[in-house]
């Protein structure tokens, strides 16, 4: 099952993350490059890295040079993500290339990359959840309010893991097909964002 494959490799890179839990720590991918578990441990390096970065920049008492200078870094760090998901899109766009949609396919509104990019997301939830859920220092209310949090959060994680596993065997079988975009991004971009592109006269 991919979901759950994925998800294994998103829980190791948040638990390596976090025996250092430094943003500016180097990534140390464990799987080879043609691997696609090394796609997955990448995007979620790049979002358990961004997760810390939004923390961080939350500080009320943050330099304001500090909090522009990581606004930045956030900016490219969202890019990334971006380019990350097309990445994994790709990957699924070569394994089903052989595959013809039947008459009447239907394409589905989110391509596998961003379901996986929600799962992502929601094993770093379900991590910091876990943390405030059994935190020693917190307030049983506050606990077990996490608590209930967390449990939602499971469930959701059920649920999307399903809807996941579904979406690629409709596609497996020719009832649904891949169409991707590219990102377009204009906020980056000199010739698309006027800020930038009035800043270049």
């Amino acid at each position: 099952m991919f979901s759950k494959l994925a998800y294994s490799v998103f829980e190791q890179s948040i638990k390596d993350y976090h025996q250092f839990d430094n943003v500016d720590q180097p990534i140390n991918n464990p799987f080879p490059k043609d691997k696609f578990e090394h796609l997955l441990y990448l995007k979620n390096w790049i979002d358990t890295v961004q997760w810390h970065f939004e923390d961080i920049i939350r500080d009320p008492q943050i330099d304001p040079a500090a909090a522009l200078t990581l606004k930045r870094r956030i900016d490219a760090s969202n890019q990334e993500r971006t380019d990350m998901v097309e990445y994994i899109d790709s990957y699924f766009l070569q394994k089903y290339s052989h595959v013809k949609a039947k008459d009447g396919a239907k394409i589905n509104s989110e391509s596998p990359a961003w379901a996986f990019d929600r799962l992502s997301i929601l094993a770093l939830k379900i991590y910091h959840m876990n943390e405030e859920a059994t935190r020693a220092e917190a307030t049983q209310e506050h606990r077990d309010k996490c608590q209930e949090k967390l449990n939602i959060l499971l469930e959701q994680r059920t649920d999307l893991s399903t809807a996941i596993e579904e979406l690629l065997t409709d596609i497996e079988n020719g009832d649904k097909f891949m169409k991707v975009y590219k990102q377009m991004k204009m906020y980056n971009d000199d010739d698309l964002n006027p800020v930038l592109y009035q800043n270049k006269k």
